[in-house]
């Protein structure tokens, strides 16, 4: 195994002790990187295949009032969908499994979807994947990749949360250093570049002998306020916890500067398990607007609570708004431990009720931006998910349709929600029931369906295990994404069980787009990897061999190729028989480029595809140095 010496820079001004104190509303925490380092390219890491015994990670705590004991008895919901939608008007695309268990429960199965890759994490490890399921990098371990930090980075994870950060084309890796002793510390990678196989940034903020449990992370890059958000509920090691509402200095993380702050706000201890807002799409918010959190409150069922952080990272202070109480129907929240059957076992499946459920996506259209979120609710005996659609979320919030999903005696839970470009809303979750396996599936709306309703769901994967005795925990969290690429197709990844068992859960990733969304799912889409290739100093009317592109068609119909078209100094090397005319659904081909300088210095040009998909006509940027 190939060495690499690890690089470590400890940042000495870290303020530990703003962690010490008693918190309140009105202090802004200021935390610096208790270590910063580089790691090497994600692609030379060693895979991991190694398998422990089975092992439970630390289970999230809840909100220390939050119980059933205060909620009424269950009543009828007013939001609950009691009519069958149509046919779901969504096209299937591809579906592949991703990271299995190692011996780690739960899953903690995450994704971000850039232009190209699909990096999936879980519990700790990560890999990267083409938009077809080749594996590219990967299963990496957590321990691995964050080793140059050192620490509990180096020896611990969970709860791990990948992003792409789409306005500045980077990606983003974070879990807990967590290996059952103090400090416990958040670390957080950043890319150096736009490929996901390549180096990062790493950095750790610690928290202490206080647990940051369940951190949530998202992107938010209004040009005044930009920063990434982040949630953690904290536990310190005597006394009540809180919450804290957290912005990580984005630009400085970008750029790879070991001085970038984390600015956080404590909430009361009677507020827990907020969201942060995460941007879905092409155009920020109006610049300005403040990051958002949101979640409800057991002792209030009927609303929902939104707070506004405004950072200023130049002056090290965050401000904080009181809570916007947004009403809903009543509901009544779904079990907070084991209530999910399974066919052939007694076991019952964890839902984490007490919570909102991982996205809080935020997509800004032309004169107002729109907010989707989810949690599980009770639908008489069995466990359904509640959605909500807001409207103007910074300003005026108001909600603009409601629905509980519980079409049968299924269960459904461990939810994720987005909406596309064209106002369509995807919803994936788990199902499972006393006949049937835990499942993958999917539901959704297009704008056009009366308000409140989803339509019919389909299937991703049908479950072939059940999990076995001695395990509950299921999830913690799912994730729905939209592709940026067309900004119509919706990538889900959830957990199943291949065969039944303890500790040996499966993961699977799959699409879907709305056909009547321009760019998705009604046709095929054109993914090239990589998007741009570089040569280094060639004689000047050489021709060396070759670099390659692979071309995939990721939509769900055939790709008719029109040109294959290089210009500047770059040629045509070969064109494989299946580029020339027609790609399939799902098919790869490759094309293969040259470089013939005609004169020295820095020569640049692109090859341009041109076809019948709706992002056409694609192209790859081409560059190298002619001697």
């Amino acid at each position: 195994m190939r060495k690499h010496r690890k690089v470590l820079f400890v940042v000495c001004c870290l303020a530990l002790t703003t962690l010490a104190f008693a918190k309140t509303e009105n202090k802004t925490i200021v935390t610096y990187p208790s270590a910063f380092a580089v790691s090497q390219p994600l692609s030379e890491l060693p895979i991991d295949n190694e398998t422990f015994a089975g092992r439970e990670m630390p289970e999230p705590r809840p909100s220390p009032l939050r119980s059933h004991a205060g909620f009424a008895p269950w009543q009828e919901d007013p939001v609950l969908q009691t009519e069958t939608g149509p046919m779901i008007s969504a096209t299937p695309g591809v579906d592949f499994d991703g990271i299995p268990a190692n011996g780690f429960a739960p899953s903690d199965s995450n994704l971000a979807v850039g232009p190209n890759h699909i990096v999936e994490t879980v519990n700790i490890r990560l890999a990267v994947y083409n938009k077809s399921g080749t594996l590219l990098s990967g299963p990496t371990s957590f321990e691995t990749f964050f080793a140059p930090l050192g620490g509990n980075c180096a020896t611990g994870s969970s709860d791990p949360i990948v992003l792409y950060d789409r306005a500045a084309d980077r990606w983003l890796i974070s879990d807990i250093g967590y290996n059952g002793s103090t400090p416990f510390v958040e670390c957080i990678g950043v890319s150096k570049t736009n490929d996901p196989t390549g180096a990062y940034v790493l950095y750790s903020y610690s928290f202490g002998s206080t647990l940051n449990d369940y951190p949530k992370l998202s992107t938010w890059a209004t040009a005044s306020n930009s920063a990434y958000l982040a949630t953690y509920n904290l536990f310190p090691p005597t006394g009540s916890g809180s919450a804290d509402l957290c912005g990580l200095d984005r630009a400085k993380m970008l750029a790879g500067n070991p001085g970038a702050a984390q600015l956080c706000k404590a909430t009361p201890n009677t507020e827990f398990s907020y969201l942060p807002s995460d941007m879905d799409g092409p155009t920020p918010p109006v610049d300005g607007t403040p990051g958002l959190f949101i979640t409800w409150q057991t002792s209030n069922p009927g609303k929902l609570y939104l707070r506004k952080l405004t950072l200023n990272f130049g002056a090290g202070t965050a401000t904080l708004s009181s809570p916007t109480a947004i009403s809903v129907a009543n509901f009544t929240p779904a079990c907070f431990s084991s209530c999910v059957p399974q066919l052939g076992t007694s076991q019952l499946l964890d839902v984490l009720g007490d919570r909102p459920m991982y996205r809080f996506a935020i997509r800004h259209f032309a004169d107002h931006d729109r907010a989707v979120v989810n949690h599980s609710v009770v639908n008489g005996s069995q466990v359904g998910v509640r959605w909500y659609e807001l409207y103007d979320p910074a300003g005026a919030v108001t909600v603009n349709q409601q629905g509980t999903f519980s079409p049968d005696t299924t269960y459904r839970w461990m939810a994720s929600i987005a909406e596309d470009k064209n106002q369509d809303i995807g919803l994936g979750y788990s199902a499972s029931s006393s006949s049937i396996h835990p499942a993958i599936r999917y539901t959704g709306r297009v704008p056009s369906d009366p308000s409140g309703t989803m339509e019919t769901e389909a299937s991703q994967l049908v479950g072939t295990g059940s999990q076995l005795s001695g395990l509950s925990r299921w999830g913690d969290y799912s994730a729905m994404q939209v592709d940026p690429s067309d900004d119509c197709t919706f990538w889900y990844v959830d957990q199943y069980e291949k065969v039944s068992g303890t500790f040996n859960w499966n993961t699977n990733i799959g699409s879907f787009a709305f056909t009547g969304c321009s760019g998705g799912g009604g046709g095929p889409q054109v993914t090239l990897v990589p998007t741009s290739l570089k040569w280094g100093k060639i004689l000047v009317g050489k021709k060396p061999c070759c670099k390659t592109v692979t071309l995939t068609n990721t939509g769900n119909a055939t790709l008719n190729i029109s040109s294959i078209a290089p210009n500047g100094d770059f040629f045509l090397k070969t064109v494989a028989k299946s580029c020339k005319t027609t790609v399939l659904a799902g098919a790869s081909c490759l094309i293969k480029v040259g470089f013939a300088p005609t004169q020295t210095g820095l020569r640049s040009g692109a090859v341009t595809i041109t076809d019948n998909a709706a992002n056409s006509p694609q192209s790859v940027a081409l560059s190298g140095t002619g001697k």
